[in-house]
């Protein structure tokens, strides 16, 4: 168990969870993921963390065949730039390790962002806490969960 799954379960949250073995010389985590389950990789969502004007955080959600677009996400969180945020701050607010970051159970709440693609599809699939663990959900029960909002955010 993780503190990802283990809010969905607390939340009683229609969840699904998917275990592949991670192969550690994989390129891509998501693109890997997407793979090893046979899920479509437009259904398959990284979690992304950025640091934003003054230092504050962010988490952005896209597909893991997009790549974020930095100036959506700082619009959508009324900045006026973001960068990705460095790794050892990655681990520290979210308690997870990259690669292995779940927008879900996170140590430390941060506002969401998930991209508005999500909405078009039945249930995604994000990371639940490790390399090789996924949590198929509800793109709504998702946003619902993390207080997020769907936008714009791949380029």
């Amino acid at each position: 168990m993780t503190p990802a799954i283990n809010l969905a379960k607390q939340r009683k949250i229609a969840h699904r969870v998917h275990e592949y073995a991670h192969d550690p010389a994989a390129e891509s985590y998501g693109l890997e993921a997407a793979e090893k389950m046979g899920v479509p990789a437009e259904r398959v969502f990284k979690t992304l963390v950025v640091s934003l004007d003054e230092g504050k955080l962010a988490v952005g959600i896209v597909p893991v065949c997009a790549m974020l677009s930095l100036k959506q996400i700082a619009k959508a969180a009324g900045a006026k730039k973001a960068a990705m945020a460095e790794k050892s701050l990655v681990e520290r607010s979210t308690g997870y390790v990259l690669g292995g970051v779940s927008p879900l159970g996170q140590k430390k709440r941060l506002p969401t962002y998930i991209d508005a693609s999500a909405q078009h599809v039945a249930t995604i699939c994000v990371s639940a806490g490790r390399r090789g663990l996924e949590i198929e959900l509800a793109p709504q029960d998702l946003c619902a969960l993390l207080e997020a909002r769907f936008v714009a955010l791949s380029q």
